[in-house]
């Protein structure tokens, strides 16, 4: 993958984002572009503001009431926040993982069915079997689940909830997946396993991971962004964030002295 810098691409991009939870800013001017087929890890101490930005790139901060997000973002040029930009269709667009595992109480088909159903993606039953089936392989999961496929998707180990839960969200095939640390609750087998398969989605999707480990950040992402007091203080190659950080505070935190 040597020349995956030849034709990177700006995918999203945020401009001079604030976001505010009523009174209190949460986000404070930050500017990122979110390149395409690569991952950009977001790091720094809890309560930084990384989950925020996050959280803005599929306006799930739109589901908090007193959330006000300034600024732009753009997917492909176009800015996700303009009134005449379709949610629902969004977010099958940019897909979310979150922090716990949370497959729906249904069985591990229809975990991954439900998407591509309520889009519409599929004519038959048969269309609707091969995404099923092709969202699983993609996950790493399917040879673990091929039959128990009835079985409650809440039946499987954490470390297969968590590649459930990413086979749900690639199913409705959306460009980017956002990962809000994917690998907290799971145990390092497990994380080793979605470290991997991180790697491999990259090829089809552009992926943002909130991650607390630096070594995860340095294993998976090709771009990091470290974020502190709700601010983007640097973000670059992640190899130079780690080995040759310019700003002093990012080099406090990756030594350990800020967290």
């Amino acid at each position: 993958m040597s020349n995956k810098n030849i034709n990177s691409t700006i995918k999203m991009r945020g401009k001079n984002v604030d976001v505010f939870y009523g009174d209190k800013q949460a986000l404070f001017g930050v500017d990122l572009d979110i390149e395409k087929n690569q991952v950009t890890s977001l790091i720094g101490p809890s309560g930084c503001g990384k989950s925020t930005f996050l959280r803005c790139l599929n306006r799930m901060n739109d589901t908090i009431d007193i959330c006000k997000v300034k600024g732009e973002i753009t997917l492909d040029g176009q800015n996700i926040y303009d009134k005449d930009i379709d949610v629902v269709e969004l977010r099958a667009r940019v897909g979310m993982v979150f922090q716990k595992p949370n497959p729906f109480p249904k069985s591990i088909y229809e975990n991954v069915a439900y998407g591509p159903k309520i889009h519409g993606m599929a004519n038959s039953k048969e269309e609707l079997d091969k995404i099923v089936l092709k969202s699983l392989k993609r996950a790493g999961l399917f040879d673990e689940v091929k039959d128990r496929l009835d079985d409650a998707g809440t039946s499987l180990s954490g470390g297969q909830q968590q590649r459930l839960c990413i086979a749900r969200a690639i199913a409705t095939r959306p460009e980017i997946l956002l990962m809000d640390e994917p690998c907290s609750a799971l145990d390092p087998i497990a994380t080793a396993i979605i470290e991997e398969l991180i790697d491999e989605l990259r090829e089809k999707f552009t992926i943002v991971i909130v991650t607390h480990s630096m070594q995860q950040a340095a294993r998976v992402s090709q771009k990091t962004a470290f974020f502190h007091l709700g601010k983007l203080i640097e973000e670059g190659a992640t190899e130079e964030i780690f080995t040759n950080p310019i700003n002093k505070k990012t080099q406090d935190y990756i030594m350990g002295r800020i967290g």
